[in-house]
């Protein structure tokens, strides 16, 4: 899309904190056992651990949350490339990722504290493309490079939306992003997230983006009681939206997209989720699922 100036200014600084280790994710024993080639339902509890045992490996550029076998049933694995807050690291999200891994994910997480770029996030995408086409690699045919995702939080949801101008990626899910970002740079399906109590990214900058966003598919969830730090370690009440959005996206979920499109969306009137929700005209044109 042409660039226009965003309307969003400000400055944010996020507190270095420390990293939250968390033990490998374990089976969701209520998950469906699918079919072959695809990635197994989940039904619409999104919050709960998905199918999948989880790998983490750490890197010195990227940390990689994925299943620990992967393609077990002839199936291959969405991306979603992930951007830290200021000061942080991947473990500070590390229960997080580890559920979008249990959920069928590969997650190339960055390692760097200062992701607003998005450069060595989009490098997640290229570290996995090789890997995918490596013979001696465990990605190898494994990795679903047609499905990307680029998700984060604070400078990182900043950078979700810088990572959405590579054409690789499909969507995007800033969770209280930085306002060093221009949404009119990408045109992918994005979800903006804010915290109600947020006040290190206020609500109205996160609703400010959403507003600029009014040439593609956008949404706007405000999660209720939230502050700047709720969605880490295992992403609090960010956890299951933001899960059932990657799912609508990147596997095709039709549970997932009831949710969030038709005039029947399941968050829609949801009070006890968010204190604020929108969708832009661009997101009400989507149908619902099919009765």
């Amino acid at each position: 899309m042409p660039g226009r100036k965003s309307r969003v200014f400000g400055g944010l600084l996020l507190a270095a904190v420390m990293a939250v280790c968390t033990a490998p994710g374990t089976a969701g024993a209520a998950a469906d056992a699918g079919t072959a080639g695809t990635v197994p339902s989940v039904g619409t509890d999104w919050g709960r651990t998905g199918p999948y045992e989880v790998a983490v490996d750490i890197e010195a550029v990227h940390t990689f949350y994925h299943p620990r076998t992967m393609g077990q049933a002839g199936e291959r694995h969405p991306v979603v490339i992930w951007g830290n807050g200021t000061g942080a690291v991947p473990g500070v999200y590390s229960a997080l990722l580890r559920h979008w891994a249990s959920q069928g994910f590969i997650v190339a997480a960055a390692n760097t504290p200062t992701s607003n770029f998005a450069i060595s996030m989009r490098a997640g995408i290229d570290v996995l493309e090789r890997r995918n086409a490596d013979p001696s690699s465990p990605f190898h045919g494994k990795v679903d490079l047609d499905h990307i995702a680029s998700a984060g939080h604070s400078q990182g949801g900043a950078a979700a939306v810088n990572a959405a101008v590579d054409p690789r990626v499909d969507t995007a899910v800033p969770i209280q992003p930085g306002p060093l970002t221009d949404p009119d740079l990408m045109d992918e399906p994005v979800f903006y997230l804010a915290g109600q109590r947020d006040l290190t990214v206020w609500p109205a900058l996160v609703k400010a983006l959403y507003r600029d966003t009014d040439h593609a598919p956008a949404v706007y969830g405000e999660v209720r009681g939230a502050g700047h730090l709720s969605s880490i370690g295992d992403g609090g009440d960010f956890r299951a939206p933001t899960t059932a959005w990657l799912r609508y996206w990147l596997l095709g979920d039709e549970n997932a997209r009831g949710m969030f499109f038709g005039p029947d969306c399941g968050y829609c009137a949801d009070g006890d989720t968010w204190s604020g929700w929108d969708r832009n005209a661009q997101a009400l044109r989507i149908p619902g699922p099919a009765a």
